[in-house]
C-alpha cells in the first residue's frame, strides 16, 4: 500500500476512534497543499460514520442486554427509549458535533425504535457535514478571513485549526455537564 494510502487509513480510524484532532491536523495538512482535499473529507467522514455505527449495530446486536447489566440505566431505559424515539433523527444527525456523546448516542439510537437503514443514512450524511464543515473552517473560511485581517497565511492557519479544536473542546464540555447534571438530578426520568 503506498504510503499516502496508509495516511488516508490513518485519518479514517482516527475519525472513528477519537474524532477531532488527527482529522484538524490532516486539514491543515490538506491547506498546506501535502494530502488531497477529498481523500481527507472522505476518509474522515467514512471514518466518524463507521465509529458511530459500530456503537450502534453492537448494542443493537449482540451487546443489546448489556446496559440492562446497570441498575441506575435499567430502571431509566423506558423513559429514556421514550425521549430517544422521540429525538432519535435529530439526535443521530447532531452526534458528530456532540463530543462527549458520541458513544452515548449511538447506543442510545440502539434501544430505540429508529429503523438501522435510517440510522446508517443519518450518520453517514452528518459524518460528511461534519468533515466539510471542519475542512472547510481550516483550509478555507477561518484563514481567508484572518488573512484580509493581515494576518499571515500560515499564522491564520494555525489560529483557524486552534479555533475549531477549542469549539469542540467547549462542546465536550458542555455536553458532559449536562450529562453529570442529569445523572445527579433526582426528578430525571
Amino acid at each position: 500500500m503506498p504510503s499516502a494510502a496508509w495516511i488516508y487509513a490513518g485519518v479514517f480510524i482516527a475519525a472513528a476512534v477519537e474524532g477531532e484532532m488527527v482529522f484538524v491536523a490532516a486539514s491543515v495538512s490538506v491547506a498546506l497543499g501535502h494530502l488531497d482535499r477529498w481523500g481527507v473529507l472522505i476518509a474522515g467522514a467514512l471514518g466518524g460514520s463507521a465509529g458511530d455505527q459500530a456503537f450502534f449495530y453492537a448494542f443493537r446486536g449482540p451487546l443489546r442486554d448489556v446496559l440492562d447489566r446497570f441498575p441506575r440505566l435499567a430502571k431509566k431505559r423506558k423513559a429514556i427509549g421514550r425521549l430517544v424515539d422521540a429525538y432519535a433523527i435529530p439526535l443521530t444527525a447532531a452526534c458528530r458535533f456532540l463530543p462527549g456523546l458520541r458513544i452515548a448516542i449511538p447506543v442510545a439510537c440502539a434501544q430505540s425504535s429508529i429503523p438501522a437503514p435510517l440510522f446508517t443514512s443519518i450518520s453517514l450524511l452528518s459524518a460528511f457535514a461534519w468533515a466539510a464543515a471542519i475542512l472547510g473552517l481550516i483550509t478555507g473560511a477561518g484563514p481567508a478571513a484572518l488573512n484580509r485581517l493581515g494576518m499571515a497565511k500560515n499564522w491564520a492557519l494555525g489560529a483557524s485549526a486552534i479555533v475549531v479544536i477549542a469549539i469542540f473542546f467547549v462542546l465536550g464540555r458542555i455536553t458532559l455537564g449536562a450529562e453529570r447534571r442529569a445523572e445527579n438530578d433526582p426528578a430525571a426520568p
